[in-house]
């Protein structure tokens, strides 16, 4: 029984995983919004085709930290995105992401290690930034 104790104890303790997906430089991820987050996302080629529905994801190094994404549905988006590097996380400006396939450029001064993208709201067309 202390043992069960024990396990739940540090089972509570544990950091819960962080929501999102979280993209590394030179990665390029496809994946769907479900309940506000990155759903059935899998990594792909830079010249993937972007079916209906989807968004797809990069993130490179440039000039500081830089991401392209391109939203392909009829629904346009606010997020969160997350600068990470060194086990830090730093929340970064981002603009409304477009429906409609029009892509987006995000670009950051900060060097990271990776992207988080994160809590998706539905936004109006006209955007904000």
């Amino acid at each position: 029984m202390k043992l069960l104790a024990a396990a739940l104890l540090l089972l509570a303790a544990a950091p819960a995983q962080a929501a999102g997906l979280t993209v590394r430089l030179g990665e390029t991820w496809l994946f769907t919004v479900k309940n506000g987050e990155p759903a059935q996302a899998r990594k792909v080629t830079p010249s993937a085709k972007i079916p209906k529905g989807q968004i797809k994801v990069s993130a490179r190094s440039l000039l500081g930290t830089a991401m392209t994404i391109t939203n392909n549905s009829p629904v346009a988006y606010t997020f969160k995105a997350e600068l990470l590097s060194g086990g830090k996380a730093t929340v970064g400006r981002s603009c409304t992401l477009p429906s409609g396939a029009r892509p987006a450029f995000e670009q950051w001064e900060q060097k990271a290690d990776a992207v988080r993208i994160s809590s998706f709201k539905i936004a109006d067309a006209d955007g904000r930034c």
